[in-house]
């Protein structure tokens, strides 16, 4: 082992955590709680949509508003409530935003007229943006040991991604079982317990504090540039994606954030320190975190789709079919994703999940109309859970490397952007693609049936192709990180830079 490697080991060691062991462990599980609660709303909500709309009175393109007012704010603020933490202070930030959340699910479970529910909507994106930005900064603060690290995120991020269909499975019971208000009743008491649990446990940190003045200007052309970015995302499903509204706010929106850029250069205090983009692991994971998760948002959204219009499943059937998924990636994230990390290194096994959900995406792309779940997409999503267990836990890792302590809950907040941003954009291109194909094959002579299953296998082709790409960024971008042998010596892959 080189000079290298032995420094670096030894400054592994050195480094101690603030915390004992078990109460960062008790840290974690409650900074988890408090974002599974966040994640599973985005998806709940979907299935009680057809309940809102009668209950309400909604049209159906009101009802999207349910919807996107809570993707505007949460995807609009993530990157500034990141930079937040980092200033004032994350457990201060996480706090208000679930907060905010909680008061807000409040307000949606109380809501009597559609003004109301949507604007609550929103104050709940705030609070939820607020808070998830910072929970994966103050994850990698807790955690400095690269093996106790790799075990943490890959928590985390089977969190992240399996409360999709927790989501799924528990709107589907509570709107059958009860109505759709208590969808964002239980969020209550969840929300104040983990508020009271985290006040006491979390360890405060004051931030690096507000010197020479906050970037006001930068804060106010980046939230807008990702709130319009987000709302001209969700609203091209309406008007198209080549309309000239939709090309207008996106000219604009690209007005903002280059705007916001030159902001950067001349700022003292930027809100987003354009060196971090030296970092190449940093600048590919965010680039391959938002082609990626386009695969798995296109994956959910439109599988969900073909579930209920080809087989006929009801809401609860397809939180079930996908519970593959979660348990998956769950049996993964939670401990093996971290041994195979430390042995192997996380580029690779990044790469490996990232060949697996390929897979998966390549296998429905070439499934049959009349599928059948056992024959056809138990194995697909299996190979999707596994997958998603090796690669975003590995992929969080990379992005987070070259972070320092006061630059992590940025780092956070702009690969959840990464994601959010991606996902939506890619979700709406997917979907117009997928349309635009059933369209094709109707006035082919096809049956609606046969179009609408050619329109989700030609978008699920796509996803695949641009996993694919994914797999090329990470070998050609990104640079390996530490790994540990078995028998705990410190070895380091061989560099490709």
């Amino acid at each position: 082992m080189g000079i290298r490697g032995r420094r670096t080991g030894q400054a592994l060691r050195m480094t101690q955590p603030a915390q004992p062991t078990g109460s960062r462990w008790l840290s974690l599980m409650v900074l988890c709680a408090g974002f599974l609660m966040i994640v599973v709303d985005m998806t709940i909500v979907n299935v009680a949509l057809p309940s809102i709309r009668r209950d309400l009175g909604f049209s159906q393109a009101g009802l999207a508003w349910v919807v996107n007012g809570y993707l505007i704010a949460y995807g609009g603020l993530l990157l500034l409530g990141g930079r937040l933490g980092d200033l004032i202070g994350r457990k201060r930030i996480f706090l208000i935003g679930l907060a905010l959340f909680t008061a807000a699910s409040l307000l949606c479970g109380l809501s009597f007229s559609q003004p109301m529910l949507i604007a609550a909507r929103f104050i709940q994106g705030i609070g939820g943006a607020v808070s998830s930005a910072v929970i994966l900064g103050m994850v990698v603060t807790m955690f400095p040991e690269p093996g106790e690290r790799a075990r943490a995120i890959g928590i985390f991020s089977f969190v992240a991604s399996a409360g999709a269909s927790i989501g799924l499975l528990a709107g589907g019971f509570i709107t059958q079982a009860i109505s759709w208000h208590w969808i964002f009743f239980v969020n209550l008491p969840i929300g104040l317990a983990t508020a009271l649990v985290a006040a006491r446990l979390l360890d405060a940190d004051s931030g690096i504090g507000l010197r020479e003045g906050a970037d006001v200007v930068g804060a106010v052309l980046v939230t807008a540039a990702l709130m319009l970015g987000v709302y001209t995302i969700v609203e091209s499903a309406t008007y198209g994606l080549g309309s000239l509204r939709t090309l207008g706010f996106s000219a604009v929106a690209l007005a903002l954030l280059g705007a916001f850029l030159v902001r950067q250069t001349v700022a003292r205090n930027p809100i987003l320190p354009l060196r971090l983009f030296r970092s190449r692991n940093l600048s590919g994971a965010n680039v391959i975190q938002a082609l990626m998760t386009v695969g798995m948002f296109g994956m959910f959204f439109l599988g969900s789709l073909d579930l209920e219009r080809i087989l006929h499943y009801r809401p609860l059937a397809i939180g079930l079919a996908f519970l593959p998924v979660a348990l998956a990636m769950g049996s993964l994230s939670i401990g093996v994703s971290a041994r195979l990390i430390m042995r192997f290194g996380a580029r690779s096994v990044l790469m490996a999940g990232q060949v697996m959900i390929a897979a998966s995406l390549v296998l429905l792309t070439l499934g049959p109309m009349n599928s059948q779940y056992l024959r056809d997409w138990l194995v697909p999503l299996l190979l999707l859970g596994i997958g998603g267990g090796l690669a975003f836990p590995a992929l969080a890792i990379l992005a987070m490397a070259d972070s320092t302590p006061s630059d992590s809950g940025l780092a956070s907040g702009l690969l959840n952007t990464s994601a959010q941003v991606g996902g939506a954009l890619g979700l709406a291109v997917l979907a117009t693609v997928s349309t635009s194909r059933t369209g094709q094959l109707i006035a082919q002579g096809q049956a609606t049936a046969a179009a609408l299953s050619g329109g989700y296998h030609f978008a699920w082709a796509i996803g695949a192709a641009l996993v694919v790409a994914t797999i090329v960024l990470a070998a050609t971008v990104l640079k390996p990180q530490l790994a540990t042998a078995p028998e705990g010596s410190i070895e380091i892959e061989e560099a490709s830079a």
